[in-house]
């Protein structure tokens, strides 16, 4: 007999940082260029700066996305507020800054759009982080009809959520299913695992769904892989490829 799950109030298609690859990922442009896609939620990558400030970005370095350098974790905010955030992606979008977690969710609060925040802490900052996000998204939220959905890959920060605002759901990332996975999830409270799209097979979503959890995945941008997790009755496809997928459909 499967267990009672709770009420889903999320849409299946979740906008991978934004709009993919399609703009720079984890800027407001980028959030804006989804939601003209149509898309109606988002998945965004969130740590602290040395001053305790939620910010939006992927990796516990600059490089990449930014055109600062060394530990993002390790500046201010008001020196990452500096940093320009999208001309690494295009010209198109140079001058974009970092946005905080705050000013996205007041754009999602505004425009009834849903959020999934992975806690991505800088290493070492695990459970501070998962506190500081889950204080501000329940602040934020207070009222709201539809929480945000807070993820992590790190058990330590999604265990910091729980203590800081336990009624925020939580969800498990895995990039691989170790022994006890789902006994983890459960430990730490969670209403959905969200793995490799690779790795769902039916029986895994069978158990999933019998504990009461909900099934999603990331990141699937091929018309095959989509088609193959809705019939295996997955809940929810994290995609970059918001140009191809359409929500509404």
């Amino acid at each position: 007999m499967n267990a009672p799950t709770a009420p889903w109030p999320y849409p299946r298609w979740i906008a991978h940082r934004g709009a993919g690859r399609l703009a720079p990922e984890n800027t407001l442009a980028a959030f804006r260029l989804g939601a003209q896609h149509g898309w109606r939620m988002f998945e965004c990558d969130a740590k602290l700066s040395a001053d305790g400030v939620a910010f939006l970005l992927h990796d516990a370095t600059l490089p990449r996305t930014t055109s600062g350098r060394g530990t993002a974790g390790e500046l201010t905010w008001g020196e990452l507020a500096q940093l320009d955030a999208g001309a690494w992606h295009s010209r198109q979008y140079a001058g974009e800054p970092i946005p905080t977690l705050e000013s996205l969710a007041r754009w999602c609060i505004a425009n009834h759009y849903y959020l999934n925040i992975e806690i991505k802490p800088t290493p070492g900052a695990e459970e501070v982080t998962g506190r500081a996000v889950a204080a501000l998204a329940a602040r934020l939220w207070h009222g709201q009809d539809v929480p945000p959905l807070l993820t992590s890959f790190q058990p330590l920060a999604l265990s910091g959520a729980r203590e800081t605002a336990p009624q925020l759901p939580r969800g498990l990332l895995l990039d691989k299913l170790h022994d006890g996975w789902l006994d983890t999830a459960l430990q730490l409270g969670c209403v959905a695992i969200v793995c490799n799209h690779a790795l769902w097979t039916a029986d895994h979503v069978q158990a999933v769904h019998r504990a009461g959890l909900r099934a999603l995945s990331y990141t699937v941008n091929d018309e095959w892989a989509a088609e193959r997790l809705i019939e295996l009755d997955t809940d929810g496809i994290i995609s970059d490829r918001v140009d191809l997928f359409s929500p509404a459909r």
